[in-house]
């Protein structure tokens, strides 16, 4: 590429070392069930994808053959002894569907795939693949060779001490591999030998955080797969397994309401298998169940846990050794069956299908400053009588190098402040000295208290108000080692930025370190800008996907919530999928989002608007939220090519939709909403959303019909759309006197919204109003459609005039050129704008940093998005705390537009998984950026698209990739089809290169697959 040195940072880098073997020849990146290599794979049929590259420009995959063998030696086509597709006319590299011969539990398969072009001339074979199936049962009992949910007898649940449950099997023979299948009622650790189970992960090994994660226990279990070999064969005079448990969401408040909730408590339980094979060809296995030699006890130094509230760990308690084959465990108790498939016999016990939360070493983060303090003053004359920290300036590191390494001495009565930088998801560790019985709290937090009414806490203390009853305590009790003593907790997480440390005796904390907990573990998309706020908030939207892609995509890590919101999903999910390689972990959670229409959905048919679980699951209506049961798989499928989310959610969807139907009937009304548009400073009827959301997935719903061969379905919801598009149009539309009007204050905001004003009114033509009857077509003349873009550029535009106009409308609080929409318009706003011919407005708004914008939270010193517009200002302090998360990702729904638009990646709806894609760069009017880097990684390749404005913004430089088996149209906004050239020839005349036209100042082309440095003249 050849824009400019600087733009690229974390461009390349990003999507090449995540790319699944990613070097090599034509043929690369083989995955199976969109996973590299995975273990544990369930499915009958599995789908095969492949990528290829060429230096030939417009290659194209003209057939492949894909070969699966027992063994590496057999995946030739004679020998090939599992299936043999033969050669196969199709230009398909994705979800290519196995139909060999059945497929056994427990087994390795290798595979590779041939391709040919369109010619038949042989491109290249892939490096051989592989991967291995699970135990292919759903009952939790087939396979697992008896294997039992097992807790500690007479373990009374949320009684203090976390279960921990061991066995010793003497082996009698050479390992030549071991399997661990393992599942937890709760979430565990796994030990074997005394080591902790590990997996690969960036060319090494990590732990993975709270497995087997979340789900509707009272409908699915997972379970996870291992290969444990190297841990069986350290150890000669056998094996040893153990496991610790932790109450996670199955035993904690996180799940008060859900169908599988106790008051009382539900008992903890592992269910394991570890598969023994020999190298005589022999095997056996050793199962979790009553007697056989497993003993439990809860003596050990994990003494509570809980999501919300955090660990408390005491080292005196250790028992070393205690997973290791010499430990002596006569004096533990036994172990009992518990009984969870009496309560719930329908409960399916599933292989996980996607890429698990895990540490990611890479992201650790250490303090940039240390501060130390010994007491309070000021109280009396601070403006909230709250006073400030005393700082011990002696003893406080504001070097971020000599920070990063600091050691800190505390005594009883101090305290020390770690700021780590950035706000991120996971534990602190932490190293430690000090006597034996010092017991150390570490709370964490996102911000620091200031001088404002809403502090909780003297200036420069942790602020912790907006965690509400979550305590975010990890809590160590030292054991007195005079070499120090190193922890981080393993049965919870956090969110935080800064961790306050209070300590009962003089403690000396060696170092701390944030360690970044995540299931969005493979980045395959990056933006970059020459403006470094913009890349600021496109980090801050990042971090924050880190943070709530963990297990299911939750709304927040810290307070006493951290659930998965469906609303909060499906608008970012385009983002999140742009970002990460996250088709597998959203298709795990729409199945739970099945699951949960079942058991908590009105009527057994209504999408939740929590899933998993029944916390905060609001059994009024629903639009925005229980939506995502439908856009959610429309979005997977878009990003991925891959219809089968499609496929497994058609009977739910269809369900749904008969649902609304039978709510409202003929008036063709939404089901209503109790959310509407979400914290939106401007308020629009909750109703018109409701409305807006059933034309919008009924819109959905044809083109999803249409994906798997329903056609007369799809046509079936094409009249149901234009029926609510009538019926919307009769009822909101209003061209009284000549004048449009959108009539968006028929009906309340939201009536469940925290810290709303309950005097502020809905209001007619509301910015997220416009927008959507924008993007659905809601109207019925050209003319109409005209004024309506009018009317949002001047509700934008805010100026004096349209204030005066509007002297009862919200907006007069607020500045000109900014954005008045909440998390049901975020993800529309910019993209509707830069259809509609003003991206002019979109990148106004972009550059904003008035309130309410995205760069507001970015001048105040977010590195993550926060849950308000105005969760906190410099001048004024904390937002509403009863609903003011620092890390809430929603309004990070504006990086689909910087992917899609601004560098211009954009995926086309007519070919989905961008096979056929749309290149559209839309440089900045308003000269605020200036060079603009984008790369994603497709199904097909990586995709690159760079543009840089020259010579007084006369000149266009663009380069861009298309992935070899894919093609593009690229749209410019250029004089002329001739002022495009690639060197000295009009691109509209280059070998391959098909011209479109040249419409409203766009030239448009059909590039095929290839490499290309164009230079353009711009308007």
């Amino acid at each position: 590429m050849s824009i400019g040195p600087g733009l690229m940072t974390g461009g390349t880098s990003v999507a090449t070392e995540a790319s699944p073997r990613s070097q090599g020849g034509p043929v690369w990146g083989l995955t199976v069930e969109h996973r590299t290599d995975p273990l544990g794979v369930d499915a009958n049929r599995p789908r095969f994808g492949w990528r290829t590259r060429s230096a030939t420009r417009g290659w194209r995959q003209g057939a492949y053959q894909i070969l699966v063998a027992s063994s590496p030696d057999k995946l030739t086509p004679a020998r090939a002894d599992v299936w043999n597709s033969g050669r196969v006319r199709s230009s398909d590299s994705v979800a290519v569907r196995y139909a060999g011969k059945q497929l056994h539990a427990s087994t390795r398969y290798h595979w590779t795939v041939t391709v040919w072009d369109p010619q038949g001339r042989r491109t290249g074979t892939a490096p051989a693949a592989f991967f291995e199936t699970g135990l292919q049962s759903t009952d939790g009992a087939t396979g697992w060779d008896g294997a039992q949910w097992i807790g500690m007898t007479g373990k009374t649940p949320n009684s203090a001490g976390a279960p921990m449950l061991r066995k010793q099997t003497a082996l009698k023979k050479r390992i030549r591999e071991a399997r661990l299948y393992v599942s937890a009622l709760g979430v565990y650790e796994a030990y074997v030998n005394g080591r902790h189970v590990t997996v690969p992960q960036d060319g090494g090994i990590t732990t993975e955080l709270l497995p087997p994660g979340w789900t509707n226990y009272d409908a699915r279990v997972n379970y996870l797969t291992y290969d444990v070999t190297d841990l069986v064969t350290r150890e000669r005079a056998g094996v040893t397994l153990g496991f610790v448990l932790g109450n996670g969401w199955y035993n904690g408040r996180i799940s008060d309401g859900s169908t599988y909730y106790s008051q009382d408590g539900n008992a903890l339980a592992v269910k394991g298998k570890l598969l023994l094979r020999y190298t005589d060809g022999t095997s056996e296995t050793v199962v979790t169940k009553p007697g056989g030699g497993w003993k439990a006890t809860d003596t050990g130094p994990y003494r509570a846990d809980d999501i919300y509230d955090g660990q408390t760990y005491d080292a005196r308690m250790e028992l070393p050794g205690w997973s290791s084959p010499a430990f002596d465990d006569a004096a533990w108790s036994d172990v009992e069956r518990v009984a969870f498939e009496d309560k719930y016999p329908e409960a399916q016990v599933l292989a996980y299908p996607g890429e698990t939360a895990r540490f990611m070493h890479r992201w650790d983060r250490r303090p940039q400053s240390i501060t130390l303090a010994t007491g309070v003053t000021g109280q009396d004359s601070s403006p909230n009588g709250r006073g400030h920290i005393v700082v011990d300036q002696a003893r406080t590191v504001t070097d971020p190098a000599k920070a990063a390494s600091a050691s800190v001495t505390l005594d009883s009565g101090e305290t020390a402040i770690f700021d780590l930088g950035q706000n991120m998801v996971g534990v602190a560790r932490y190293s430690l000295r000090g006597q034996a019985g010092a017991k150390v709290e570490f709370k964490f937090g996102e911000m620091l208290n200031d001088d404002s009414a809403g502090a909780d806490g003297p200036e420069g203390s942790v602020y912790r108000a907006n965690l509400r009853s979550a305590k975010a305590t990890s809590t160590y009790i030292l054991k007195g080692d005079r070499h120090g003593e190193t922890h981080q907790d393993s049965l919870t997480f956090y969110g935080f930025r800064y961790v306050s440390v209070t300590t009962t005796d003089t403690v000396m904390i060696t170092s701390l370190t944030g360690k970044v907990a995540t299931s969005a573990i493979r980045e395959i998309g990056t933006v970059a800008t020459d403006d470094p706020d913009i890349n600021q908030l496109a980090g801050n939207i990042r971090w924050g996907q880190r943070g709530n892609y963990l297990w299911v995509p939750t709304d927040c890590p810290q307070r006493d919530e951290r659930l998965g919101w469906t609303g909060d999903t499906q608008v970012f999910s385009t983002t999140g999928l742009y970002n990460a390689d996250a088709g597998a972990f959203l298709s795990h959670f729409q199945d739970t989002v099945v699951d949960s229409a079942v058991i908590y959905g009105a009527d057994k048919a209504q999408f939740t608007g929590v899933a998993p679980g029944g916390r905060y699951n609001f059994p009024g209506g629903g639009s925005g939220w229980a939506d995502c049961g439908v856009v959610l798989p429309w979005t997977v499928w878009q990003m991925t090519g891959d219809a089968t989310i499609v496929e497994r959610s058609w009977p739910a969807m269809t369900r749904y939709l008969v649902w609304i139907r039978q709510q409202t009937g003929d008036t063709y009304a939404g089901q209503g909403s109790l959310t509407g548009d979400w914290l939106a400073p401007q308020k629009t009827s909750a109703q018109m959303m409701s409305d807006i959301y059933y034309g919008y997935v009924a819109r959905l719903m044809a083109q999803l019909a249409r994906s798997i061969g329903r056609t007369g379905e799809g046509e079936e919801y094409d009249r149901l759309f234009e029926r609510i598009k009538q019926a919307f149009i009769a009822k909101y539309l209003s061209a009284e006197g000549g004048r449009v009007t959108i009539k968006s204050s028929l009906g309340d905001a939201s009536p469940i919204e925290p810290g709303a004003d309950p005097n502020q009114k809905t209001e007619d033509n509301s910015q997220t109003a416009l927008l959507w009857v924008l993007k659905l077509g809601f109207y019925e003349t050209e003319a109409q459609r005209r004024t309506l873009v009018g009317l949002l550029a001047d509700n934008i535009g805010n100026d004096a005039a349209y204030k005066a106009a509007h002297p009862n409308s919200s907006r007069v609080r607020y500045a000109e050129n900014t954005l008045s929409v909440g998390f049901l318009g975020v993800n529309v706003l910019a993209p509707v704008l830069t259809d509609e011919g003003r991206a002019d407005l979109a990148y106004k708004l972009l550059h904003q940093d008035a309130l309410p914008s995205w760069l507001f939270s970015v001048r105040n010193g977010a590195t993550t998005v926060w849950e308000r517009w105005n969760s906190y200002a410099k001048e004024d302090g904390f937002g509403p705390v009863s609903m003011n998360s620092f890390n809430h990702y929603a309004y990070g729904a504006i990086m689909e537009w910087m992917y899609a638009y601004m560098a211009g990646i954009a995926r086309d709806p007519d070919s989905p998984g961008f096979k056929h894609f749309v290149l559209q760069p839309h440089p900045d009017p308003t000269g605020g950026i200036t060079q603009v880097s984008g790369s994603y990684e497709s199904p097909y390749g990586e995709i690159r698209s760079e543009w840089a404005v020259r010579d007084g913004g006369r000149t266009l430089v663009y380069d861009a990739v298309v992935p070899a088996n894919s093609e593009a149209t690229l749209r410019l906004p250029v004089t002329s089809a001739d002022a495009v050239r690639e060197g000295r020839t009009p691109l509209a005349r280059v070998d391959g290169v098909r011209f479109l036209g040249h419409t409203d100042g766009v030239a448009s082309y059909r590039i095929p697959s290839g490499h290309y440095h164009l230079t353009a003249r711009l308007h």
